[in-house]
């Protein structure tokens, strides 16, 4: 089973991290995925304490992850530049990060936030499954979409505005189709935000529902190779 989280931003750190360990703990599922930045948000205005929060949220993470695996964002100061992290949490261990490389001007990010390497957009392989990770913004670029070409799924957290909610929508189902793949959106709830957190089907079949926190469905990775087989796109 996999569960996308659909959360809003609680007034503290620490409760947002706590809200995020009880899914962990409750939830059936073998993947969680939580949506970008869900601990602190943009905070810049506290910024070196949102990079000081990484290492004692990371700390209680890895504690509670045990076989499941759980993926978010987080900021992570680097000397003297801040990146927007992805984590990849299994059996108590960090099995991958992935700096954000295209950061959204509209929301100012580049000002704050180091860009991370566009080589470091990458598949990886956990218990056999190819997973690849695009974070928010990075949803919209078709090059990404080819470099992540293979991935039996692709899990994108983010932070959407509601202004552009469809744009959320329509870009995940056709990735999902163009890449024949499942897709994993974990996107905010709050007020400006679209919600719209999916898990999506390689044949673009949606599972959303903006009134939940929690979006869970059961998948069969035997439907990514059903679809390429049956749609050849090479």
């Amino acid at each position: 089973m996999v569960a996308s989280l659909q959360l809003k931003t609680a007034p503290t750190y620490q409760e947002n991290l706590d809200i995020l360990i009880t899914h962990i703990l409750n939830s059936p599922a073998h993947l969680i995925v939580a949506p970008e930045l869900c601990l602190t948000n943009f905070d810049y205005e506290h910024f070196e304490e949102v990079a000081s929060f990484y290492d004692v949220a990371l700390a209680k993470l890895l504690e509670v992850v045990h076989h499941k695996i759980v993926i978010l964002t987080l900021t992570k100061k680097e000397g003297n530049h801040f990146f927007n992290q992805a984590i990849v949490l299994h059996n108590h261990q960090i099995v991958h990060t992935q700096n954000k490389y295209k950061l959204f001007t509209l929301g100012d990010e580049e000002h704050y936030f180091k860009a991370g390497e566009k080589e470091s957009i990458v598949k990886f392989t956990i218990e056999g499954v190819t997973y690849a990770l695009l974070i928010c913004f990075e949803l919209r670029f078709k090059t990404l979409w080819q470099q992540i070409e293979g991935a039996d799924m692709v899990i994108v957290p983010a932070r959407w505005g509601k202004s552009r909610k469809k744009h959320l929508e329509v870009l995940a189902q056709a990735l999902a189709i163009m890449n024949q793949t499942f897709v994993v959106v974990s996107n905010s709830a709050d007020d400006d935000m679209a919600s719209s957190s999916a898990i999506i089907s390689p044949w673009g079949e949606v599972t959303m529902n903006d009134e939940r926190e929690t979006i869970e469905a059961w998948i069969h990775l035997k439907e990514v190779k059903k679809v390429r087989r049956m749609i050849q796109m090479r």
